[in-house]
């Protein structure tokens, strides 16, 4: 079960803005983080705590390809984001790195910045603490839950050639 408070977000916010194209020379998580959302939201890495949780509304993480671009979130200490839809490239490189998107059309719409939301990401439920509404976003089959649960897909590959290995 995840639980945070939310830092919310418009339509289109894409990886140019998430991680700006300057600092794709840095490749540490920690250095990342600094600049996450930088261009967007200048206070975002002074407000974030771990835990926090991202919601926007449609077509999340568009743009380039970067893999930078999720990364910088979950570095920075968010646990989870929520949209209505997300670029399908930033979608499986979220996947990857470990940190879980959830899609849901109603979701958006009902949780404002600094709402707590609880996720639970097994069954896909998703309930504002504030207003007291619950959502359902599909959750993940149970491979991709293996590559969260794992925290991406090198820590899932290790660990599963090291069941092989003995």
């Amino acid at each position: 079960m995840l639980k945070g408070k939310v830092h919310k977000y418009r339509a289109n916010v894409d990886t140019d803005v998430i991680i700006p194209a300057r600092y794709l020379n840095l490749s540490e998580p920690a250095e990342l983080a600094i600049h996450c959302m930088e261009d967007i939201d200048a206070e975002f890495v002074k407000r974030v705590k771990p835990g926090d949780i991202m919601v926007a509304t449609t077509n999340f993480g568009c743009g380039s390809s970067r893999e930078h671009a999720p990364l910088a979130i979950k570095a920075s200490g968010i646990s989870c984001v929520i949209a209505q839809s997300f670029a399908r490239i930033f979608f499986r490189n979220a996947i990857n790195v470990g940190l879980p998107l959830l899609e849901c059309e109603e979701a958006p719409d009902n949780i404002q910045a600094g709402d707590v939301v609880e996720v639970d990401l097994s069954t896909g439920t998703i309930k504002n603490l504030n207003n007291g509404k619950t959502f359902t976003a599909k959750p993940y089959p149970d491979f991709m839950a293996g590559l969260i649960a794992a925290g991406g897909l090198i820590e899932y590959t290790r660990k599963r050639l090291a069941r092989v290995s003995r």
